[in-house]
């Protein structure tokens, strides 16, 4: 994963919304119906939200009859996931309120 990958997922993050809905495709694929009614949105704030997820890659829809399926892309939030983990304080060895910029 790279710098500009990183960059799209977390601005993908930045709304609150789209973290929900992250957790709720957690358990599994999910109707968009499902979708709209757990979260309480309309269906264009969904599909407002649903083209940021599936433009970083966090998400994958198919279409079935009337409505989409979405689901989480495992491999692309394990990715993104590591990349975040691998991400260190130089001074991470210092008491734990130790500021590591001091």
């Amino acid at each position: 994963m790279n710098p500009n990958q990183v960059s799209l997922i977390c601005k993908a993050l930045s709304d609150p919304n789209r973290i929900r809905i992250i957790q709720l495709l957690t358990s599994g694929e999910k109707c968009g119906c499902d979708l709209l009614e757990q979260m309480q949105i309309t269906q264009p704030t969904l599909s407002h939200h649903m083209k940021a997820l599936e433009g970083c890659g966090l998400v994958c829809a198919e279409k079935k009859g009337k409505w989409s399926h979405y689901s989480l892309n495992c491999d692309q939030w394990t990715a993104f996931r590591d990349y975040i983990e691998s991400v260190r304080c130089a001074g991470a060895e210092k008491a734990e309120w130790e500021c590591c910029c001091s």
